[in-house]
C-alpha cells in the first residue's frame, strides 16, 4: 500500500510526479504512472526526452557558473532528483527554487533541510512572476542572475500570455543575466491533441508549441550558441554522459544573454 502524505490526492495524475516517473524516480503514485504510460504510448521517446532535458539544465548551469554567474532562480523546479541546480552551480552560488505544487515544496524543503546557506525554496507560480521575484530574497536583481524556466512553460496556457510573463522576468533581470528555457514541442500535429487529452485529466493541462512559437520568448536577448535546439544538441561538449540518440525534437531548449 502506497503511503499518501496529508493533503495529497493520489488519484489525480500530477504533472510533477509524472515527470518524476519519466526520470525513473519513485515519488509517484499509480495514477501518475498510468497517465505517464499513456503519454509514452503516444510518444515513446518521452522518457529519453525528459532525461535529456534534465541534462540540458545541468549543462546550462555548469556553463553559466563557469561564466561567473552566482545567482540562480529556478522556476517550476519539479521534484528533487540527482544533479539539482545548487549541486551543479557550486558552493558559493545563491539558488532559489520556486514551485506552486505542495508535494514539490514538501520534498524540496525536506531535501534541503540542514543544507548549506544560500539555498531556499519558495512557493510561487510562473503566472505571477512579479510575486516570485519579490519573494526570492536571496536574489539581488541588480546583479546578473540566471533565470531557469525549464520544461514548465508548456503548462502555461495561451490565455495566460507566456510572452508577457517571460517579458516581466526579462525586465527585472540585470544586464549580464541569462534566461535558460526549454519547452515541449510536437513532432506531429496529432501528437499534440493526443497528449493534451492525457494532461487534461491531470493537475495541469499542456500546450505544446512549435519552434516558431517558442523562439519569440527570447526576444530582446542574445541567444548563446547553438541557439534554440533539441535539448540533447545544446552544448554536448559540456555533458558528463553522451546524449541519447533518437530522442527527436520533443523538447527544445536555449540559453540567452541579456545585453
Amino acid at each position: 500500500m502506497e503511503q499518501v502524505p496529508v493533503g495529497i490526492n493520489p488519484h489525480i495524475p500530477n504533472v510533477a510526479r509524472m515527470y518524476d516517473y519519466y526520470l525513473g524516480g519513485k515519488d509517484n503514485f499509480a495514477a501518475d504512472r498510468e497517465a505517464a504510460e499513456k503519454v509514452l504510448a503516444i510518444v515513446p521517446a518521452t522518457r529519453d526526452a525528459a532525461r535529456e532535458n534534465r541534462a540540458f539544465m545541468q549543462r546550462a548551469v555548469r556553463h553559466l557558473a563557469g561564466r561567473g554567474i552566482r545567482q540562480f532562480l529556478d522556476i517550476g523546479t519539479g521534484l528533487p532528483t540527482q544533479g539539482n541546480v545548487h549541486e551543479v552551480a557550486g558552493p558559493d552560488a545563491h539558488v532559489v527554487y520556486v514551485d506552486n505544487d505542495p508535494i514539490v515544496l514538501t520534498h524540496a524543503r525536506a531535501l534541503l533541510a540542514g543544507s548549506r546557506s544560500g539555498v531556499e525554496v519558495v512557493q510561487g507560480d510562473l503566472r505571477d512572476p512579479v510575486a516570485i521575484m519579490d519573494e526570492a530574497k536571496l536574489i539581488d536583481f541588480s546583479e546578473p542572475v540566471a533565470v531557469l524556466v525549464v520544461a514548465v512553460l508548456h503548462f502555461v496556457q495561451d490565455s495566460d500570455d507566456p510572452a508577457r510573463l517571460i517579458g516581466l522576468l526579462k525586465e527585472r533581470m540585470a544586464p549580464g543575466s541569462h534566461l535558460v528555457l526549454s519547452h515541449a514541442c510536437p513532432n506531429r500535429p496529432a501528437e499534440s491533441d493526443d497528449i493534451s487529452h492525457v494532461y487534461d485529466a491531470a493537475t495541469s493541462g499542456i500546450r505544446l508549441r512549435t519552434r516558431a512559437e517558442i523562439l519569440p520568448l527570447f526576444d530582446g536577448l542574445d541567444l548563446v550558441e547553438p541557439g534554440l535546439v533539441n535539448v540533447a544538441e545544446w552544448r554536448p561538449d559540456l555533458a558528463e554522459l553522451a546524449p541519447l540518440q533518437g530522442v527527436g525534437d520533443y523538447l527544445l531548449g536555449g540559453v540567452a544573454l541579456k545585453p
